[in-house]
């Protein structure tokens, strides 16, 4: 009778510890499960110009950070650290510069930096200097920006005023000054760094600078004798663009940067915020 009485008390022990077993492999599982359906952070640092770059990637952190990536914005003074520095991966991606810029950043210095989409267009604008009149005067100093790309567009936008003309038909990316032909009022082409040119603009007559350093400087539209316009050969060439190192165009923290940077919101914000000076083009 003693047998059986303890034969029963294994069984039943027995049963209980396999039940509590079972029970903790579930609980496991489903713990597992949970930890499987989480979604992982991603961090990316974005190089930007400090206006309007940097702003709009700052306004669009936590939408971003929603889709799991979280982003640090690092931003540049200058058109060449921001290449520099994704060349070495020490960013992820950059945001401030234009494709024929790009390209020519490309030959110059052996980099492989690839174009993504395009987020937005920063009219240039021609800035009165020490002279104000509509016209210049015999011999006018102009400055414009001394890289390749931004001084043929100052160029352009120079010759829509009727001050200059250029070699016909060439192409726009290739224009320099030496392709004035004709040039009645003897203007002078200084050729400067572009984010010197909003300080500079007091030592010259005239001066052409780009939308974002013409913010940062203090500018607005209403004070440039000449804009690009919207639809010109240059504001279709020279949009904005966000540039990764070759290799990375097809990560995925990548793809969501520039799905949050084209929505509806964005093009919003730029529009309430920059009033005409930056405007979006998707």
């Amino acid at each position: 009778m003693m047998k059986k009485w303890i034969v029963a008390m294994i069984l039943l022990l027995t049963v209980g510890v396999l039940a509590a077993c079972g029970g903790g492999g579930n609980n496991s599982d489903q713990k597992a499960d949970g930890s499987d359906q989480k979604q992982e952070t991603k961090k990316i640092v974005v190089g930007a110009s400090a206006v309007p770059h940097a702003e709009i990637l700052e306004h669009v952190k936590d939408k971003l950070k929603e889709q799991g990536v979280e982003m640090e914005v690092k931003v540049f003074d200058d058109y060449v650290l921001p290449n520099t520095a994704l060349e070495e991966k020490q960013i992820d991606a950059n945001y401030f510069q234009t494709v024929p810029y790009l390209d020519e950043f490309n030959k110059k210095h052996n980099t492989h930096i690839k174009a993504l989409d395009g987020i937005h267009l920063e009219p240039m604008g021609l800035y009165p200097g020490k002279e104000k009149a509509a016209e210049p005067k015999n011999g006018a100093v102009i400055a414009i920006p001394d890289d390749v790309s931004n001084g043929a567009r100052a160029l352009k936008l120079i010759e829509s005023k009727g001050w200059i003309k250029l070699t016909p038909g060439k192409e726009l990316n290739s224009l320099s000054k030496q392709d004035i032909v004709e040039n009645p009022h003897n203007i002078q082409i200084k050729e400067m760094q572009a984010s010197m040119l909003p300080r500079a603009i007091n030592e010259v007559d005239y001066a052409v600078i780009n939308g974002n350093y013409a913010m940062e400087g203090g500018l607005t539209f209403d004070q440039a004798l000449a804009v690009e316009k919207k639809d010109s050969d240059a504001a279709k060439t020279f949009a904005n663009i966000v540039a990764v190192k070759e290799g990375d165009e097809n990560r995925e923290e990548i793809k969501k940067l520039i799905e949050v940077l084209k929505s509806e919101d964005v093009k919003k914000f730029i529009d309430e915020k920059y009033k005409g000076a930056v405007i979006p083009v998707f």
